[in-house]
């Protein structure tokens, strides 16, 4: 299997997670007639794959470990339990987020619910693995953290002024609040999976996550199709009738999410666990830039460029510390 071998290249690749990571929701938004319950059935079968895709790849290549296909000949159940109750517990955390972004948007959704993922989930991190600086570290949680308080003021300030949807975007940012607390879990239990006395390789790490993702699936969105969190309820004849472009939409942001989780794990050999969930997370960011430069999320908002502004600094900031935990 391939790592990285030096600290550069696990920058480079913590660097494409936060693109992807950051970006992969804008394929939730890009056809509003295919409710998000629909679309989150591609996107697990695309995460699935995009595991599947790194395991005959990368995980098959290189001499820093065994492959991917001879590491599955060795696997211990309780390291294999681990990777897959890290895939269950996204998969819960992320519908919670998706829905989120639909309801309240990303600019509003992300940095809330993936800010609370950032913050905790990078301190148990650590705990897992104290690798890097921790001054350097914390200090760019702490960044992270005024940017989210930030995002949630120019939020007050949208809602007040549209005047309109009060209880369905609160419902939202309720939504991201929950979903960022149990996100937090998820990486730092596939990270312990996968650690130096773990009988798991990254990949096969990532695979098993991808398997309990598809599972728990299965019961958590067709539960949410007859109890949606907004809208009518739905049959599951309605996920097949749905246009090729519709299903091929959700399958791509699966494989764009995978890819950002496929690199960062294997970063985070060379990097450790907490520095790279932490850069990674930084596609809070990214997300935000998407939000207000793209989606136009609050371009009818009065008086929210400086909190945004701000917010924008507090994020880069905090990736700068971040990334620089490991150097000084």
């Amino acid at each position: 299997m391939y790592l990285p071998q030096s600290y550069l290249v696990a920058v480079v690749l913590m660097f494409i997670t936060m693109l992807c990571w950051g970006s992969w929701a804008n394929t939730a938004k890009m056809d509003k007639s295919w409710r998000f319950e629909l679309f989150y059935w591609d996107y697990s079968i695309g995460v699935f794959l995009g595991a599947l895709v790194f395991a005959w790849t990368l995980g098959s290549l290189g001499d820093s470990g065994p492959s991917f296909w001879a590491n599955l000949k060795s696997i211990n159940f309780i390291d294999l339990l681990k990777a897959l109750i890290s895939g269950i517990i996204f998969n819960i955390a992320n519908i919670l987020l998706v829905a989120a972004i639909t309801i309240a948007g990303m600019s509003v959704a992300f940095p809330i619910g993936i800010g609370i993922a950032l913050v905790v989930g990078t301190f148990l991190s650590y705990l897992i693995s104290a690798k890097g600086n921790p001054f350097f570290l914390f200090l760019g949680i702490l960044l992270v953290l005024v940017a989210i308080i930030l995002t949630a003021l120019a939020y007050k300030k949208k809602e007040k002024q549209e005047k309109s949807g009060v209880s369905s975007t609160k419902k939202g940012l309720t939504l991201s609040i929950f979903s960022g607390i149990l996100m937090s879990f998820f990486y730092p239990i596939l990270a312990d999976s996968i650690q130096a006395s773990s009988s798991l390789t990254p990949y096969s790490g990532i695979f098993f996550f991808a398997v309990g993702l598809l599972i728990c699936n299965l019961v958590v969105n067709y539960t949410l199709m007859k109890k949606p969190f907004s809208g009518a309820p739905l049959d599951k004849s309605a996920y097949f009738s749905g246009s090729v472009k519709q299903h091929s939409i959700g399958v791509f942001g699966g494989l764009i999410w995978c890819t950002g989780l496929s690199l960062n794990i294997i970063a985070s050999t060379n990097a450790g666990p907490a520095i790279a969930y932490a850069f990674g997370q930084g596609a809070t960011l990214i997300a935000a830039i998407w939000g207000v430069f793209v989606w136009k999320e609050f371009w009818q908002v009065k008086r929210v460029f400086l909190l945004l502004l701000l917010m924008f600094l507090c994020y880069l900031s905090g990736l700068v510390s971040i990334g620089l935990a490991n150097l000084i």
